[in-house]
Formats: structure tokens, sequence, C-alpha cells
């Protein structure tokens, strides 16, 4: 499959997206029982190299479905896991919304039943909380760790502050994945989405960035409103020798507009872990 340039979504990149369940782009779905909750994941391929499997966490309202393109760019090198958190996506719906450490939680019993061994993380927006929690709680599962669009920032941590930004920036991402957006929060049903919202407001990501010891990279886009400039700095210097990958012309959905520049990141970020192995 090729993938369009940064900051563009295609046809194809949609039709993939939506493909779950059916196999597509060498991608299935499977289902485990997870604490009790019946978990979906969307995998790719094991490509024979050795390299550490790379585990994408998805973000507020959305699921797998938007992380496919960067899942398909992965899979030459890596072994990409795609789970849906609880009550999104094909996951099915516990009795209230999870709370960023909840999720987490969850997270971390996923990768026991997987039996992965340390994985590169990467969480996307509010997927970020959910990954910064996980790596700072269970440090020995996380090799390294990519926040992608990290939320929130403390300058507009509020409900009408964040969903004034993710307004500013659905004018700057491609209206292709406005399908998307629709099919997973009718998924997750609205009041799951707001309520999720509310947690991520409440969580101060900062006191897990401190605590995280992984190999870490920050990466937004250039014109991404929900995470600017001042924050994706502060962010990457809150965690210990992280670095930082601002990609042009990408908003603030840079792993699905620009899936090849971010998998190229993560590789470059896993290559020290790969020559010492």
């Amino acid at each position: 499959m090729r993938l369009t340039p940064a900051g563009r979504f295609g046809p194809a990149e949609l039709r993939l997206a939506l493909a779950a369940p059916r196999p597509a782009a060498g991608l299935t779905s499977e289902w485990r029982l997870v604490d009790g909750l019946r978990t979906h994941t969307r995998r790719g391929p094991d490509p024979g190299t050795g390299a550490p499997p790379v585990v994408l966490v998805h973000g507020l309202a959305v699921s797998h479905r938007y992380l496919t393109p960067l899942a398909v760019a992965l899979a030459e090198t890596h072994q990409v896991y795609v789970p849906d958190l609880p009550g999104f996506g094909l996951t099915a719906h516990p009795r209230g919304a999870y709370d960023v450490r909840r999720h987490a939680a969850h997270l971390a019993a996923w990768l026991a039943a997987y039996d992965l061994p340390p994985v590169c993380l990467l969480g996307h927006s509010f997927g970020a909380e959910v990954a910064a929690a996980l790596a700072a709680d269970h440090p020995e599962a996380v090799r390294a760790l990519v926040l992608a669009g990290p939320t929130s920032d403390p300058a507009a941590r509020s409900r009408r502050a964040q969903f004034g930004r993710w307004l500013v920036d659905v004018l700057r991402e491609s209206p292709l994945q406005a399908p998307i957006l629709a099919r997973d929060v009718w998924n997750a049903r609205p009041w799951r989405v707001l309520a999720t919202l509310s947690h991520s407001v409440h969580n101060t990501i900062e006191a897990d960035l401190i605590r995280i010891t992984s190999r870490t990279l920050v990466v937004t886009g250039a014109r991404d409103p929900v995470v600017p400039g001042a924050w994706r700095t502060e962010a990457a210097r809150l965690v210990p020798d992280a670095g930082l990958a601002v990609v042009p012309r990408a908003a603030h959905n840079v792993v699905t507009t620009a899936p090849t520049a971010v998998a190229d990141a993560i590789r470059q970020l896993l290559a020290p872990t790969l020559v010492n192995r």
C-alpha cells in the first residue's frame, strides 16, 4: 500500500482504517479476555527481524482504526499490535468510563495476556497519557516510549479549552478522517467520550513524565493546535533525556497523516537498542 504524504489522508487509508475485523494489508483482528473484558486487537504479522514489537495506543473518542496506516508503515520491520481500549472500537463496553490509571492497568494486563517482551509503546493524544502512566508504573514492560501529540496542555486543561483546540485542528486535518471519527464515536457512545475527556483534563501527566525511565521520544505535528510548541517542548523536557521530533505540515493526527515519518522516527529511536541486543 502506498502511503500519502505528510498532512494528507487518502481513500486507500480510509478503506484500510474501516476494514476490521476483515483482514487487510496483512492486518488481522483477534479478541482475548483481559481482566474479564473481551478486548479487540488489530495486529500485523511477525516480519522475522527480531526487532521489538510495537504497541500503538489510540486517543480519545477513536480506536485502532486511525492508527492502521502507521501499523502498515511499521510492519516491514516490526510486529505491530493495536489494541482497542475498554469501551472503544471493537472492545467490549465496561460499566462506566475508565480513567487514565484504569486504562493503563488494563493495558498492563493486556501485555501480560500476550506475554510480550518489553515493547516499544506509542501512545497518541489521550493514549499518550495512558502510555506515560504505564511506563511510569511498569518500567520493566516498556523498552522504548513514543508520546505522540500528548494531552493535555496545562495551559488549556478544561473540557471547553480542549474541545476548542480540537475544533481548530479539524480545519487542519483531511476531511476523509471524518467517517472514522463518526464510526468510533458511535461505537464508544458520546457519553463515554465526554466522560473520558473529563478524566483526561483532570490527569496531571507531568507527574508521570518525570518518573519515566524508558528511552523516550515526543512526536508532534508542526501545525498541531492541541499540542502547541510550548507544551511539546515542556513535555519533552520533563522526561529525562527525551528526544523531540516535529513533523512538518502535519497537525494533531500526525500518526494518521504522516505515518512514514513517524515510523522512521520510531526506527531511529530503537536503532541503538537494536545494535546492542
